[in-house]
């Protein structure tokens, strides 16, 4: 199988690296020559037997709106693009409808792994009709942890399905990140407590908080005791925020993962070694960029 991957940042290029271990070929484009395959998109096409899969690994938004549209004047009757990115779900049905104007299949697909994804694989979460989920899988099959498929991939439903469940996954991300840097705060101000990272440590195995999300706290504390490096301003991608939108739209209450949101938006005015955690959390499982402390 062949394919075109157009994006290849801090996600796209390892993605391409492991479907190529995977036995997949694939012509990847980047607007920086020294990632690219190739020197334009018209040469990506070029390269991609037909019919084609496109899979865009680009910045949400502008960004992906550009590259969809490039793609609608320029594929044929049949190809399939696969949109991989954080867009919202709501773009999804848009960018499914400016292609099948030309006869151009889409699909979603939210994809969790952040820089671990080329050594563990990344769970995947795809949207849209079931022949091009079918077509893609092989694709999927490349970039997933080994194992059995149902325990990282899922074709959730419809076009922009993938793309809200991936969504709901970063609000669950939110709330479960805050709980652990509380916790890691409230430790750090008792004055009874003399090892830390040690408690973290103790509770890798065993017990019922256990996680990769805490594995990667131990990490970061082994590489930074007291994250002195760090400051305690913490972004948000904007999931958090169409999670906690969607919640308010269907009145389903979402009490840890709101509060998480607004952490975050408190972390821009204060000083908080739970934030410092948050971002380094961040920093950890997908090469986030942190403020350096001042």
């Amino acid at each position: 199988m062949h394919i075109g991957l157009i994006g290849l940042g801090k996600m796209g290029f390892n993605m391409r690296e492991r479907l190529r271990k995977g036995g997949i070929d694939v012509t990847g484009y980047d607007r920086s020559p020294d990632v690219s395959d190739v020197g334009s998109v018209d040469e990506l096409l070029a390269a991609v037997p037909a019919p084609r899969l496109i899979w865009v690994m680009v910045p949400a938004g502008e960004v992906t709106d550009a590259v969809i549209g490039e793609l609608a004047a320029k594929l044929d009757r049949g190809d399939l693009v696969i949109d991989g990115g954080n867009s919202r779900f709501t773009e999804d049905q848009k960018h499914a409808a400016l292609l099948s104007v030309n006869g151009i299949r889409f699909a979603d697909c939210g994809v969790s792994g952040g820089v671990w994804g080329l050594a563990n694989g990344y769970g995947l979460m795809a949207g849209g009709d079931a022949t091009d989920i079918q077509r893609a899988l092989p694709v999927f099959d490349a970039l997933r942890p080994e194992g059995d498929r149902a325990d990282s991939f899922v074709h959730v439903g419809g076009v922009g399905a993938g793309h809200y469940a991936k969504m709901v996954h970063n609000g669950i991300e939110y709330g479960l990140m805050q709980s652990y840097a509380e916790g890691y705060e409230l430790l750090a101000a008792k004055d009874i407590v003399t090892d830390l990272p040690g408690t973290f440590r103790a509770w890798q195995k065993g017990t019922v908080v256990r996680s990769w999300l805490l594995d990667l706290m131990v990490k970061a504390l082994d590489e930074d005791p007291g994250l002195a490096s760090i400051d305690d301003y913490v972004e948000d991608s904007g999931e958090g925020r169409w999670t906690v939108e969607e919640a308010i739209a269907n009145a389903v209450p979402t009490p840890a993962i709101t509060a998480a949101l607004f952490a975050r938006f408190a972390s821009r005015e204060d000083n908080s070694p739970a934030m410092k955690m948050v971002s380094a959390l961040r920093q950890q499982f997908g090469g986030h960029a942190t403020r350096p402390a001042t």
